[in-house]
């Protein structure tokens, strides 16, 4: 299964008051799994940005002149999202924008009729009804570092979304098994084990007997039906 983890930033709440995306940030996920590729891109608004909203991204209009327009990266986008979920916080705002900035470059695009989309928002809210479900709230839940994240930003969001995703549906033993590949070199396809020969440990005397006796009783329980008869117990180790 193919997933892509998506953020946006942009200059305002709306995009019915013609707010525009500035920032897009994707990463992929296969058979839940981060592979590495992403998509990220900054983009010329064409527009100011709200006071509000560069207080928390930070990403001015100035620094955003040479960037390119949505129009000339739709079709790379699209092609990323190809065939894959796009797993977003609060997805009907980013959804909402993207659907807004593809029907103004002229390409009319229900996303939700092209991809399926999972609210992680929603998702927590239904995890943990009553409690904070914000990103910041989730990290801290389930133990996702979030240190670099002193603002917004699409690529960081979304990479901190993919852990917590992860965490969030069972994954965490993925996460702390990735942690280990990537330290030790080793593919999760490849087991781990200590290096020279396996050390065997005997059973004693004392429990070569109680396992005898054991076996007895399971034998009488099930009306001789046990596997390993009394009378014949493990082999002792050589």
């Amino acid at each position: 299964m193919r997933q892509i983890v998506l953020d946006t930033e942009t200059t305002g709440l709306e995009p019915s008051l013609g707010h525009r995306i500035i920032e897009i940030g994707c990463v992929e996920l296969v058979n839940r799994r981060v592979t590495g590729r992403t998509f990220h891109r900054y983009l010329n608004p064409e527009r100011d940005i709200d006071a509000a909203a560069l207080a928390v991204h930070g990403i001015s209009r100035e620094s955003l002149a040479g960037q390119p327009r949505f129009a000339e990266i739709a079709e790379a986008l699209l092609e990323f999202l190809e065939d894959a979920e796009i797993v977003a916080h609060n997805a009907s705002f980013d959804v909402g924008f993207l659907e807004s900035e593809l029907e103004r470059c002229g390409r009319p695009l229900k996303l939700t009729e092209r991809c399926h989309v999972l609210d992680t928002l929603a998702l927590a809210r239904e995890m943990h009804p009553g409690q904070r479900n914000n990103l910041d709230a989730l990290c801290k839940r389930y133990n996702v570092d979030n240190a670099a994240r002193e603002l917004h930003g699409a690529l960081l969001d979304a990479r901190i979304l993919a852990d917590v995703y992860l965490a969030m549906t069972g994954g965490q033993a993925a996460l702390e098994l990735a942690t280990l590949e990537r330290e030790a070199g080793v593919s999760a396809a490849q087991p781990v084990r200590p290096a020279g020969p396996l050390k065997v440990l005997p059973a004693s005397e004392a429990e070569l007997r109680a396992h005898e006796q054991m076996l007895t009783v399971i034998s009488k329980a099930s009306g001789g039906k046990c596997l390993w008869p009394a009378s014949s117990p493990p082999e002792r180790a050589s």
